[in-house]
């Protein structure tokens, strides 16, 4: 027996003088490609609503609470490096569904018939398609709905960027009188007294419902929210092939044997493209689009063409009153009429367009660029007159429409009993 002892003794004081810590014994994450259904289509049911058995076998499952790695889709992935997902709100299914629950329910509003999804609906592009957001007994703003997809690449929310991560924007319209016109108090009341909430506030997040856990467990779910590849993402490949080894490529036959490596990238990528085609007009206005002609990627920039930074584009400082935008957050004079640059990918799903909503169609987004948007004193100097051909005009269009990327499959319904 002393000898045991002796021995676990030496054990001990091996084990506490190494470098390994508690973490070190982690469960090691699951590495998923975003826009993946299983991630997103609810716990299987036998209904629209989940009782509290169906929730229950789903949350012993440990598969569920392992941390994910996420691997963002073609096309999105260039931008990998400005993905955020903060520190103390890592991803795991068990989260990502019930923030997906929490987006869809309009119990969290104060007469139960506004949910987030109410203003960012996936029928609708994650936007809405009126002007105005509409919230509880009819009422509307004075923004458009900006989209609630690819947030896992951007940090600050909202068109003015006052809330500085998607946990903070995601409980913001709540207790919005104007919007969902509950309280944060109300809601912590709700999921506490359901059964099925309480249960996965309590294995998800390991204590009692509050509302921060409600913001990170919605903006969980809008984090794997992500656009699949669209026609320029598979074009994209082959044109930069075709310019890097344009001689090359004149002789296939001769290519697969003296370089199948290439052969097999650039027949692969070609099929791929060919499945998904950019129109010829797409293909010209993608040109257009990164020249400075156009100057549209001065803004519209990088794998979700947005620069994340605010601009006056002029837009509706003609009114009598403007909307001031960023300034309203940083008081800083050059921020007067500034507004956060939206992402154009899957841009013809969520008409009408600025935050304002007062351009209806492409076309005309298009025009105002091109006239130099509205003169006034804090005018952003990207914003300039632009001499475009009419085809030019339409190009530009039909490219924007080639940033159309297919969206995850998400159950709407199924909620909590």
């Amino acid at each position: 027996m002393k000898i045991k002892s002796l021995l676990s003794i030496a054990c001990a004081v091996t084990f506490f003088n190494t470098s390994i810590t508690r973490d070190s014994f982690a469960v090691a994450p699951e590495v998923v490609k975003l826009g993946s259904p299983d991630l997103t289509s609810g716990i299987p049911s036998n209904g629209e609503k989940l009782s509290v058995i169906e929730i229950k076998a789903f949350l012993d499952n440990p598969k569920n609470h392992v941390p994910l790695e996420v691997v963002l889709p073609l096309g999105l992935d260039q931008g990998k490096d400005a993905i955020y997902i903060p520190e103390d709100n890592p991803l795991t299914r068990a989260k990502i569904e019930l923030g997906r629950q929490l987006y869809f329910d309009t119990r969290l509003s104060g007469d139960n018939s506004i949910s987030c999804a109410s203003c960012h609906h996936p029928d609708s592009g994650y936007g809405f398609n009126s002007q105005f957001g509409i919230g509880i007994n009819g009422q509307t703003g004075n923004r458009n709905s900006p989209v609630s997809f690819n947030r896992i690449l951007s940090k600050a929310q909202f068109w003015d960027g006052r809330a500085d991560s998607l946990e903070a924007q995601a409980v913001g319209p709540i207790a919005n009188p104007i919007e969902m016109g509950g309280s944060h108090s109300a809601v912590v009341a709700l999921v506490a007294a359901n059964p099925g909430y309480k249960m996965q506030f309590d294995k998800v997040f390991g204590r009692k419902p509050n509302i921060e856990d409600v913001g990170r467990a919605i903006a969980a779910f809008e984090r794997v929210l992500v656009t699949g590849p669209s026609p320029y993402d598979y074009f994209e490949p082959v044109r930069k092939m075709e310019e890097a080894f344009a001689d090359e490529l004149e002789d296939l036959a001769e290519l697969k044997k003296d370089d199948p490596e290439l052969y097999g990238k650039y027949t692969k990528a070609k099929a791929l493209a060919d499945a998904n085609p950019m129109s010829e007009s797409a293909k010209r206005g993608r040109a257009l689009f990164f020249n400075v002609k156009s100057n549209c990627s001065a803004c519209h920039v990088g794998a979700n063409f947005s620069d994340e930074l605010y601009h006056n584009l002029g837009v509706g400082m003609d009114a009598a009153t403007p909307d001031l935008g960023r300034f309203a957050v940083t008081k800083d004079e050059k921020d007067r009429g500034a507004f956060k640059t939206p992402t154009i990918r899957n841009i013809v799903q969520h008409g009408p367009y600025m935050h304002d909503g007062s351009q209806k169609t492409l076309e005309e987004v298009v025009e105002w660029y091109a006239k130099g948007g509205h003169p006034n004193p804090t005018l952003s100097n990207k914003i300039q007159k632009l001499d475009l051909s009419a085809q030019d005009k339409a190009d530009l269009v039909e490219f924007m429409k080639a940033l159309t990327g297919p969206l995850p499959v998400v159950a709407t319904n199924k909620l909590p009993e």
